[in-house]
């Protein structure tokens, strides 16, 4: 058997590599790659569009890996996409996303949106948790994957961070170390290398990598190709006849983790570490309410999270009974997924006593001030695949005015939408989650739809934000679901004003935290006007202007039902949530304020409907479930799209209309 450089002293490795950048190719890879139809390296421009392309095809001949094997890992980890060098929101790198968490997360802080009370409820004194995130001293082995890329490759690890090639190498060395330490031949066939590529993932029970490499050989039997974020043409074949062999994780030694009670679809790697329903101090107590839905009240709403710091001290927040506590965590590097609280029983992460009750929360790995991270593909589709079951389960529309951010939750009253996060954040790609649960954002009607879908391209949709390291400092550029409305069709437009967030009238800014002017993809909104490349929706009872050239749109027409003030009604107001009337609530439960917030719905203007519902409120200020209690009105709202977020009206203010009525 030939040796390759992961069989060789470091020096040795270190030499090879230099000899082989001078040369531009290794002697067998030259051999090799005629055979694989590629040409050596060297023999493309720099800017060839299919260099990637042969990167994959040198690196899997050095290193004996098929290269559909090498194709499917790096696609379910960056889809092919080098991200300029950036490191993920685990500290990952290049197509491999070789991770090296100590040097990209060193001095990342969480971001810094208001922190208010994610309880959100009246009925007791306002949350403050009590818990820090502690420091994470030891990395786990999943986090530090480049280092032992660079011993085994002899490539710098600044080479390893900044050249896709030489990731990809790195990536190759890594499997083929796998397969070695797994007793494994260096063979040709695919098959043999299932237990490889479950290793390569870093996850350390048995479930995690078993999906893991579930999901590659998926990639590979199906085949894909894209143009990456570097223009970049990548092709990987269909291998149709292809079959996993879960035997070879099964042999691992792996943990077995414990998935007794977790509610989750089979095709994900799902584990049961549970919050604490439990008292302390005064009488109080953490970290989330016991209820019984759907039976005493529906689940209307998912909400997406992320989790402003890493994986394990997040784990440690939510184990905390002083803290909060949300339903899942996922996990960047490997889509695994950690249940924390029963989908019956109420968590406090969303800030809005309503939308708690009527909703499960999804925190994410990662960050929202940090442009230059990004999200593993495989993060994105364990996701997509546990809000599609529970969307079944519970009969939730696949929609933006049911499938939440963070940011587009509204605050209960005047005083509290200042203090409303504003995560995941305008990096969070929508048009790719939607797409990976099979509804992605299309034209739903013709120029006479009176809605628009907000849609631009990711990749190539850049607005500057400002505000991710220091404030008034620009971020740096990177794709966004996010739009920016003005009041008048022109970039030099002052920006929509949003008086809920600042009662003096003050201008909105470009602050990556700033939600007072800015559509997110997926939302719908009723058209106002049209006046070239600029289209105007009803927005925060204004008119407010985005630019949306035909060419090159950043919306799609679409079609569906819309509120509007009653006739001969002026205005109407809006609200944080959907409660009773006062006459609903017993003896022994005071009745919440139904408080309008500081917008109102004009006559003219029409907002889309998400929803319809009647009022209610669940009572729960106790750890004792003997007095709590689901409190039903008569009185009924509407959901609708008024903002960046959603907000409520009562169904006796408003009339409902056909958009192209």
């Amino acid at each position: 058997m030939p040796s390759t450089t992961s069989d060789r002293a470091p020096a040795a490795r270190r030499r090879t590599h230099q000899a082989a950048r001078a040369a531009g190719t290794l002697a067998t890879v030259a051999l090799l790659l005629p055979l694989l139809g590629a040409a050596p390296p060297g023999a493309a421009e720099e800017a060839s569009p299919s260099q990637l392309q042969h990167a994959f095809a040198t690196a899997a001949a050095e290193y004996r890996v098929p290269q559909s094997v090498l194709l499917g890992v790096s696609y379910l980890q960056s889809r092919w996409d080098s991200h300029g060098g950036a490191p993920s929101v685990t500290g990952g790198y290049g197509p491999m996303h070789l991770t090296d968490a100590r040097a990209a997360l060193a001095g990342v802080a969480a971001h810094s949106e208001a922190a208010g009370d994610p309880r959100g409820d009246s009925s007791r004194a306002a949350l403050t948790p009590k818990a820090k995130a502690p420091r994470d001293s030891q990395l786990p082995a999943r986090l530090k994957s480049l280092t032992r890329a660079a011993h085994l490759s002899g490539i710098p690890a600044e080479e390893l961070r900044t050249d896709p090639a030489a990731n990809v190498r790195g990536g190759a060395a890594l499997l083929a170390a796998a397969q070695k330490a797994l007793g494994k031949p260096l063979s040709s066939d695919p098959a043999d290398w299932y237990g490889a590529v479950a290793k390569f993932s870093g996850a350390d029970d048995t479930a995690t990598a078993a999906t893991y490499a579930n999901d590659v050989f998926a990639v590979i039997h199906d085949g894909e190709r894209r143009t990456t974020d570097s223009g970049q043409r990548v092709r990987l074949t269909a291998d149709r006849a292809l079959k996993a062999d879960a035997a070879q994780v099964r042999s691992m030694g792996l943990r077995k983790s414990d998935e007794s009670g977790t509610e989750c679809p089979p095709t994900v790697s799902c584990e049961w570490i549970p919050a604490p329903y439990a008292e302390f101090g005064d009488g109080d107590y953490g970290n989330h309410d016991l209820a019984d839905r759907p039976n005493d009240q529906s689940i209307d709403y998912i909400v997406i999270h992320d989790t402003e710091g890493p994986w394990d001290t997040t784990l440690r927040l939510v184990q905390d009974k002083t803290y909060l506590a949300w339903h899942y965590t996922l996990r960047s590097t490997d889509g695994h997924i950690a249940q924390h609280v029963k989908a019956k029983d109420v968590g406090w992460h969303a800030g809005n006593w309503y939308v708690n009750a009527k909703s499960v929360g999804l925190e994410h790995e990662g960050f929202l001030a940090q442009p230059d991270s990004w999200y593993t593909e495989e993060m994105y589709r364990a996701s997509a695949r546990l809000v599609k079951y529970l969307a079944k389960k519970y009969d939730i529309p696949l929609d933006r005015q049911h499938i939440l951010g963070h940011d587009n939750v509204p605050g209960t009253t005047p005083a509290g939408i200042k203090s409303m996060h504003t995560d995941p954040g305008p990096y969070w790609d929508w048009a790719h989650y939607f797409a990976l649960m099979g509804k992605p954002f299309e034209a739903t009607a013709g120029t006479k739809g009176g809605l628009v879908t907000i849609a631009p391209d990711f990749a190539t949709n850049k607005p500057v934000y400002t505000g991710c390291v220091k404030a008034g400092e620009a971020c740096a550029a990177h794709g966004s679901g996010a739009v920016r409305v003005h009041t008048a069709p022109s970039e030099d437009a002052p920006l929509i004003k949003d008086i809920g967030l600042r009662p003096g009238g003050e201008p909105s800014t470009t602050d990556v935290n700033d939600m007072g002017a800015r559509l997110s993809t997926g939302q719908e909104y009723a058209v106002a006007e049209r006046k070239g490349d600029w289209t105007a929706v009803w927005y925060l009872g204004q008119k407010a202007w985005f630019e949306n050239p035909e060419k090159q749109p950043t919306a799609v027409n679409a079609k569906g039902m819309v509120v509007a003030p009653n006739a001969g009604r002026t205005d109407v107001p809006v609200y944080g949530r959907a409660y009773p009337e006062k006459e609903a609530y017993p003896a022994g439960i005071t009745p919440q304020a139904i408080t309008p917030l500081p917008y109102k719905l004009l006559a003219g203007q029409r907002y889309v409907v998400g929803g319809r519902t009647t009022g209610e409120y669940f009572f729960s200020p106790t750890f004792d479930t003997t007095s709590h209690r689901v409190v039903r009105g008569t009185d009924v709202y509407y959901e609708i799209q008024f903002g960046h977020r959603v907000a409520y009206v009562r169904a006796a203010d408003v009339q409902v209309l056909p958009s192209d009525a």
